[in-house]
């Protein structure tokens, strides 16, 4: 994509943070599969994978050699509403794919971006509304009838090409109450959110230079998360952004946790669930989670500064998230305007060390106020 043409997304995003009437995030109950696909008329949606690879049949409990970010994101501008054109944007569409290397300590990511008419027809990007079918260009997500989503990103610069299945192996998890999560003190603040936990991985990783035949094709298989959320107000008054934890724990539970943060890194609100190996699901009410820093790390390349070990308590328990590894800030801004830090993480209890889990850890606001 041009510079120019970045630029101008970029500032069509920025004008539909003020402008933009929308629908907003009431109690409801989520309907399937009509909520697996887009909703138009909310301002902000995410369908978002996160996960660990090893090599097909590769066992252990050593740390995954690579950690996996797949997003795709709807963004509505309130613009163009009347305007009968296959160029309009009234919505904007854009994907971030990373690859968390742990051996070598490196994260490499690639972005998309594109407008979108609202026609699920279109060729270039579109999200059909029925179920989860989302793509820009050759990168996409899908879902089939039985459950499970297929997704291929691929990028020759950043290396990175990924076709991945994900088979659900556990029911959805909604999150909040039947799926409305809160995520302020006023009722808008909040978002419709459920995940699909403990996600089963296979699929066909290449690395290298494949211009060059220098590329080396690779069976894969893990464990991934999916959250999907949209909503026209996530962020509350005060904050600047949130800390997330998506955990898949070895026992088959799995673990959410957030925190929205004000400038001085105070909560403004948090959240989040724990269902047991035996499907018993626990939702955190506000006040219930806290997030304390145990271990930073600066960026050398924004100076923004994230906690990558974190101390969790929630009603689960009291926890250590750990970064496997520190340089693992995404730079997103010339798609979503952003920079956020997202990575492979490991999950231990506090006390006797032991390891409990693997998943993400996100960070965001932290090399700038969040605008969503």
């Amino acid at each position: 994509m041009s510079v120019g043409r970045r630029a101008l997304f970029a500032a069509l995003a920025a004008h539909a943070i003020q402008a933009r009437a929308q629908a907003q995030a009431e109690p409801r109950t989520l309907i399937f599969p009509r909520d697996h696909g887009a909703h138009p008329t909310f301002g902000i949606e995410w369908w978002y994978v996160t996960g660990w690879l090893r090599g097909h049949g590769a066992r252990g409990d050593a740390p995954p050699p690579l950690g996996f970010q797949i997003t795709f994101f709807r963004s509505r501008t309130g613009l163009a509403r009347t305007l009968d054109s296959r160029f309009a944007a009234r919505q904007l569409l854009f994907a971030h794919a990373a690859l968390s290397d742990v051996g070598a300590r490196r994260l490499v990511h690639a972005e998309r971006l594109e407008r979108w008419n609202e026609d699920a027809r279109a060729t270039q990007a579109a999200a059909t509304l029925d179920d989860t079918r989302v793509h820009i260009g050759p990168w996409h997500l899908a879902r089939d009838a039985a459950g499970a989503y297929a997704a291929r990103v691929a990028d020759d610069a950043a290396g990175i090409d990924l076709a991945l299945t994900f088979t659900p192996t556990q029911p959805l998890l909604l999150q909040g109450d039947g799926g409305f999560s809160r995520k302020g003190p006023l009722p808008t603040n909040a978002s419709h959110y459920y995940s699909q936990v403990q996600l089963e991985v296979r699929g066909d990783m290449t690395r290298g230079e494949r211009a060059r035949g220098r590329s080396t094709r690779t069976a894969v298989s893990g464990r991934a998360w999916l959250d999907h959320e949209w909503s026209g107000s996530l962020m509350p008054e005060g904050a600047v952004g949130w800390d997330w934890i998506g955990i898949n724990l070895d026992d088959g539970g799995s673990l959410t946790v957030f925190r929205l943060r004000d400038a001085r890194g105070a909560a403004v609100w948090s959240g989040g669930s724990f269902r047991s190996a035996s499907g018993v699901a626990r939702i955190f009410a506000d006040g219930e989670a806290t997030f304390d820093p145990l271990q930073t790390w600066t960026s050398p390349a924004t100076r923004a500064t994230y906690g990558v070990r974190w101390r969790v308590r929630c009603p689960a328990g009291t926890f250590e998230v750990r970064a496997l590894f520190d340089a693992q800030e995404l730079d997103g801004r010339g798609t979503t305007g952003t920079v956020y830090w997202e990575g492979l993480s490991a999950l231990h209890r506090e006390g006797d060390g032991v390891r409990v889990g693997w998943g993400y850890l996100e960070m965001t606001g932290y090399a700038g106020a969040l605008r969503l």
